[in-house]
């Protein structure tokens, strides 16, 4: 089915709209709103609803977190392609205010970061990498830290590992 979509699609307009109808990632509240055509930038947003709203009326954190979990992965398997495997293999959030208004991040992928991801991947043929991402608000405030370890290795590596 993939395959059909991206005769007609672009990439970035099937990452972002699987993401957007996808049930798990929707209940999150957040919203993909940027895709590059070049997949290594995307941009979301958590807005303040009733749905992720806590207790006191600040977001609750499970909100941010699950938003903000799956987009490295995603990102990373489409842009490098069927020859690795990728996985989402810890996370971590830092909160520094309580939110009360829309928050963004952007996730952005450099073409520097996939050149070392090659030549590690070549060299280790595995490699766990720390990305971090801010939640902000319009203003550029940051709200909460988000650390994400990816694991990165080549298939034919990960097929013949001893588990």
């Amino acid at each position: 089915m993939l395959k059909v979509l991206q005769k007609i699609f672009k990439s970035n307009t099937i990452l972002k709209t699987g993401f957007n109808l996808n049930i798990p990632y929707r209940r999150s509240s957040g919203r993909v709103c940027f895709v590059s055509d070049d997949l290594q930038t995307i941009k979301i947003k958590i807005p303040l609803t009733y749905k992720n709203k806590n207790y006191i009326g600040t977001m609750f954190g499970g909100s941010m977190f699950a938003a903000t979990d799956p987009i490295y992965m995603m990102q990373l398997i489409t842009i490098l392609g069927n020859n690795y495997v990728v996985w989402d293999k810890a996370g971590s959030i830092q909160f520094k205010r309580p939110v009360t208004k829309t928050v963004f991040a952007n996730f952005i992928i450099t073409n520097e970061f996939l050149k070392q991801i090659e030549n590690d991947i070549n060299k280790y043929n595995e490699k766990d990498y720390c990305l971090k991402v801010n939640l902000t608000d319009k203003d550029g405030v940051t709200y909460a830290e988000v650390e994400r370890v990816i694991y990165i290795a080549s298939k034919f590596y990960y097929k013949n590992k001893k588990h």
